[in-house]
């Protein structure tokens, strides 16, 4: 793949590494995605866990909140899209830009040199387009964990529709 057609993804909650969702970024069925580094974002965002389901939602409210911790992949055309489809865009997300600072490079070197520790590069994150009220006053995290000691573990899709069904 032509590297001019590989985009940069943000990702802060289930798609993270060891979180609930990460097998579909790593599943090639879906298009091509390649881990390059951890990073945090320069501006405070409020990261909150929400709905009986316990989904993770970046809120667009710049400066509210915490720099939020994740994890950013190159991913292709392919792979983009079935991302913008998970993640319901223009519905429930939208696929914005924010302006992040690399914590470690792990990454092949020689192209992608600009992204050593401290830099600041940019890449496409999901934030949510639409939310209640109240969720800018729920508790807000730095980095998204489904077991974290919050309590509130990740309901997986599977699961939501059999919990519609009983």
């Amino acid at each position: 793949v032509p590297s001019f057609l590989m985009h940069r993804i943000f990702v802060y909650g289930s798609l993270k590494r060891a979180q609930p969702n990460y097998s579909y970024i790593i599943d090639s069925n879906n298009g091509k995605a390649e881990f390059l580094t951890t990073a945090v974002t320069v501006q405070k965002y409020p990261l909150v866990i929400a709905t009986k389901y316990n989904i993770p939602f970046l809120l667009n409210l710049p400066g509210q909140g915490n720099r939020v911790h994740g994890e950013i992949y190159k991913v292709d055309e392919k792979m983009l899209a079935y991302l913008d489809w998970f993640e319901k865009v223009p519905t429930m997300y939208q696929r914005t830009v924010v302006e992040l600072e690399i914590n470690e490079w792990t990454g092949r070197t020689g192209t992608e040199e600009k992204l050593s520790p401290g830099s600041i590069t940019e890449a496409f994150v999901y934030s949510t387009t639409t939310y209640q009220p109240d969720w800018p006053s729920l508790p807000t995290y730095e980095s998204y964990d489904s077991n974290g000691d919050h309590g509130l573990k990740f309901v997986l899709r599977e699961d939501r529709k059999r919990s519609l069904q009983q």
